[in-house]
């Protein structure tokens, strides 16, 4: 086919990963004692992929938590977000998949993850999961 022929991207999706290969084994705590405060990471550099096209989903997230007894380790934290880069999976999947690994790991007082999508078709996607809603 031709690569200048407009049709040429119709229907092509490109190859990502599946949802097993999170690597939610990276993720590491320390011990946390202390007042009860409000932790917040946030960075502007999250992706993972559109299940349907390959095609990359960039957002900014927001992790906001009061420890109980642990706190995540940045770098570890770094390396788990990394490993969404080329994994196929919904953007509210994402915010609810990190949500659960990380009240799974540190079993917090409160938890909040807040995903905010750059615009994809003329539409903006603001996904949040938080525990005094649930």
């Amino acid at each position: 086919m031709d690569p200048t022929d407009t049709a040429y991207a119709e229907g092509r999706v490109l190859e990502f990963e599946t949802e097993d290969k999170i690597a939610t084994g990276l993720l590491e705590t320390f011990p946390y004692e202390g007042p009860a405060q409000t932790v917040v990471y946030e960075t502007q550099e999250f992706s993972a992929v559109c299940p349907y096209s390959g095609l990359p989903d960039y957002a900014s997230l927001r992790i906001e938590y009061v420890p109980a007894e642990t706190i995540v380790e940045l770098k570890s934290l770094k390396y788990y977000l990394v490993s969404f880069r080329n994994v196929g999976i919904f953007q509210e999947a994402v915010t609810a998949r990190i949500y659960e690994d990380l009240r799974n790991l540190l079993q917090p007082q409160k938890l909040c993850v807040k995903t905010v999508y750059n615009t994809r078709g003329g539409i903006d996607a603001t996904c949040e999961v938080d525990s005094e809603r649930q």
